[in-house]
């Protein structure tokens, strides 16, 4: 395609202009490429959900132990099992009363977070492997368990 493009005093002047696009063959081409990519990289990619899972509940569990240190250190102890997470967002009212409760609490929020695959945190205070244990207990949210079903603890994260 040309175009006329014509200056005073130049006279008609002839200016090429080029076609924009791809052909069919470049698009074919491409596409192919961007299939044989995502069959390489999809199934890594799709694998790893639950190992996602386990890490986002390592995450929260050192989020919340950071939080419990707080409470302690401010009231010097740790909430009661019965008192449970709950004493991390609202001042417990039965049990061992926090003299130096935080206003505000010592999780952002309105609610404990529940472990990625929906299911509460087990809190046990005195814990058996040291001043509390915390646990999520997997997929399955049921004590023990393997693969996806493995629980994650605190008492392992150090």
């Amino acid at each position: 395609m040309n175009i006329q493009n014509t200056q005073p005093g130049r006279g008609v002047r002839t200016v090429p202009v080029a076609n924009g696009g791809f052909t069919l063959i470049e698009l074919l081409v491409v596409l192919v490429i961007i299939g044989i990519l995502a069959g390489f990289i999809g199934p890594r990619i799709m694998g790893r959900p639950e190992e996602a899972r386990r890490t986002k509940a390592e995450v929260q569990i050192a989020g919340l132990r950071t939080a419990l240190k707080l409470y302690k250190l401010d009231n010097g102890f740790y909430p009661s099992t019965e008192q449970g997470l709950r004493a991390l967002i609202e001042a417990p009212t039965g049990g061992r009363i926090p003299s130096k409760w935080r206003d505000g609490g010592y999780l952002d929020g309105t609610h404990v977070p529940a472990d990625p695959w929906g299911n509460p945190f087990v809190y046990i205070s005195p814990g058996q492997h040291g001043d509390f244990d915390l646990s999520s207990y997997g997929a399955d949210g049921e004590f023990g368990g393997e693969t996806i079903d493995r629980d994650v603890n605190s008492w392992e994260l150090e």
